[in-house]
Formats: C-alpha cells, structure tokens, sequence
C-alpha cells in the first residue's frame, strides 16, 4: 500500500526505508525542494543520512497533498513544536476514519500536552491514532540493523494494523496500549540523555552516567503513573530500552547536546552544525507543565532545564543535584 511520511528528517528517513523494505509506497513530505530533488533523482537525502541508498519506492515531495494522495495511512515524523500545525494540514486532507501513527516525541509548550492528545483535539477519533517509539537509532535503523520498538494506541485494532505495516526480518513491533506511557517515555529519555552528556562533558564517568539513569528511570515513572500511564511500560522498549541507546550511543543527538552544552555550547550552535533538533532540550521545559500539575518531583530534569535554559553552570547544577537530601529508592509511586 501506499504510506504518507509527514517529514524527510533523519527518523522520517529511516522509516520511510523500513516501509519500503516491508513491499509499501512511500510518499515522503520534506521542507526543502533540494532534498525533494536530491531522493527523487539519486535516491539519497543530501541532509540526513546522506550515505545510505535509499529504494525506489520512496517518493518526495513538497506537496502534504502529494504525499497523502491515494495514501491508506500517515506517519508523523516532524518536531515535536510543529505537531499541531501539522494535524490542522492534515485535518483537511483526510477522513476521521485515517490512520495515523505518530513518531514525534515531545510535549506541547503551554499546554503540556503529549503527541497523540495535540493530534485528537484537532482531528478526533482517538481510536485511529497510534504512536511509535523505543531504542531506535536512525543511523542503524536505516541500514537494517536489527531493532525493536513498540506502537501503542487506544485501539487493538489500530495498533495491530500498524504492527504489521512496519514489520520486517530486522525491524521488530511490539503492541501496547499504554499511549501516554509511550509518549512519556519518549520525551523523557531525551532529557536525561542531556544530563548524562552534560556529566560527562564535566568529567564525571561512567557510574554518574549510570546513576543519572537509573534516578532518571524512576523520575520517569513517577511522571507516567501520575498521568495515568503504566510503570511497568518504563521498563520496556520505551522506556529503559530507549533510555539505554540515547543515554549511550555516539549516534545519540540528545547526549551530544548535553556534551556540548557543558563545554558552552547553546541550542542554535547546536542545530546549525547537525541541522537537528535536540527534543530534550525543549522537553526541559514542557514536563515541568505536566509535573506541576500532579505535584511530581523531577530533579534531574529541573537541573538540566537550569543548565539549558536559565544559565546555571553545569558543574554547580551538577553539585546542588549530588547535595539533595537523602531518601529511599522509590519514593512517589
């Protein structure tokens, strides 16, 4: 069949290959007519992943209605700020039936919302929606590297169809129906790959790192549970699988921000020298939304907030963090 993949960057990429190896037609929606041209001619994308070939079946385009015409359903695949955006062009292309799986990971500035819920206040039918994530490099996906994730979505039905799309010999799904567990995780990985790279940017090593995770894995649950989701989906591929590849990997955007920003660099520095977007830095600021609101304590996302955002120095971030007060492991479920 053919699929509608809403952003040409280097997940959309990726996934747009995994669709083409499972036998589908990939219409991909990218910003710039020189990555448009550049896939369609040479079958590469002169920005992302510019070494791997990429099929044939993948067709750009500039065009939202291009990508959607004939399409049976759509991949969403944008940075998290542009989502609502996105649904609203969307809104007026499809039916309320259209399937729609959502791998953008991030909460909405102000509203605190998560992926799925900015995409059903403008569209509706929740049951047509489902989301994908889990410990999925681009970099490793594009070239067939054996990976798994996870989709969840609120319908059986909806999950299984898009469990079946994406599956292939090296590209493993996994169905659940925990969404904002899902899209939780997501978002939260990628602030603490940040202050793992910001520990290590410092001169910390190796048991910080693990510590940052293990204390970041538990501040992740707390937050999922709070919002109704399952803690048992943080110790799946969303959440400590995930947690796991973007909190270790040399492919991981999120760490090397963190890296970078402990030796002065800043967030345009950053986009400009990779053309990406490091989603944690802005998941810093959107959890604290959702934490405030059920009264959930996030240490370790409120240190990098203040190292990203509010000009803390990350060595005084990292000793006020390392000086709080003493308490059991598991404290807030």
């Amino acid at each position: 069949m053919k699929i509608a993949v809403i952003g040409a960057g280097s997940w959309g990429t990726a996934l747009s290959q995994v669709l083409a190896r499972a036998g589908h037609n990939v219409g991909l929606w990218a910003r710039k007519p020189e990555v448009v041209r550049t896939i369609n001619s040479e079958h590469y994308n002169p920005r992302y992943l510019s070494e791997e070939t990429l099929s044939e079946n993948i067709v750009a385009t500039l065009s939202y209605k291009d990508a959607l015409l004939r399409a049976q359903a759509a991949v969403i695949v944008t940075p998290s700020n542009l989502m609502r955006g996105v649904a609203r062009a969307l809104n007026e292309v499809v039916d309320d039936q259209f399937p729609v799986i959502i791998c953008s990971k991030g909460v909405e500035e102000g509203s605190g919302l998560l992926p799925v819920e900015v995409f059903v206040s403008e569209m509706g039918n929740p049951d047509r929606f489902a989301v994908l994530s889990g410990p999925n490099h681009a970099e490793e996906v594009v070239r067939g590297v054996p990976t798994a994730t996870v989709i969840a979505s609120s319908s059986l039905e909806t999950a299984s169809f898009f469990q079946e799309l994406f599956a292939t010999e090296t590209f493993r799904t996994y169905t659940s129906d925990d969404v904002n567990g899902v899209e939780l995780c997501a978002a939260f990985k990628n602030v603490i790959a940040i202050a793992v790279g910001v520990s290590y940017g410092i001169g910390y090593g190796d048991n910080t790192a693990a510590m940052l995770m293990t204390r970041g894995l538990a501040e992740m649950s707390r937050l999922v549970v709070k919002c109704g989701g399952q803690a048992i989906t943080c110790m799946g591929l969303a959440g400590t699988g995930d947690l796991i590849a973007t909190c270790t990997s040399k492919h991981s955007r999120n760490r090397r921000f963190g890296e970078m920003v402990a030796k002065g660099g800043t967030i345009d520095e950053f986009s400009e020298q990779t053309h990406m977007v490091a989603e944690g830095a802005l998941a810093c600021k959107t959890l604290q939304t959702l934490a405030c609101a059920h009264g959930v304590e996030l240490p370790i996302t409120d240190m990098v907030r203040a190292v990203v955002w509010e000009g803390e120095k990350p060595q005084i971030a990292a000793e006020e963090l390392l000086s709080r007060p003493l308490k059991t492991e598991f404290y807030g479920f």
